[in-house]
């Protein structure tokens, strides 16, 4: 199956590996296999496949796992739309912003 991609570096979603204990719960409800484990260890996988559907939020029992469903592609959207840099977040000091170097 072809591996499915939004918008590039517009997710909101974001894990807290202190928090994480490796239950898996968020893999078992993710749709697009964004995470993955690495020995007992969760790790984002691909997070341009998030379609911020909520799932791994909504079912992580420690909340190591937080996404605001549908803000990233919408604020991608309405960014392109008003003449901003197009697929890219509208907010400057968005989560989901790429990190400078």
């Amino acid at each position: 199956m072809k591996e499915l991609l939004y918008l590039k570096d517009v997710t909101t979603l974001k894990l807290d590996e202190g928090k994480c204990t490796g239950c898996g719960a968020c893999l078992e409800v993710c749709p697009h296999e964004v995470f993955v484990m690495n020995s007992d260890r969760l790790h984002i996988r691909n997070r341009d496949a998030c379609m911020e559907c909520g799932a791994c939020s909504r079912n992580c029992p420690f909340s190591a796992v937080s996404v605001q469903s549908g803000v990233g592609c919408a604020a991608g959207i309405i960014n392109s739309l008003t003449g901003g840099k197009s697929g890219s977040c509208c907010m400057s000091d968005c989560s989901c912003a790429p990190e400078s170097n």
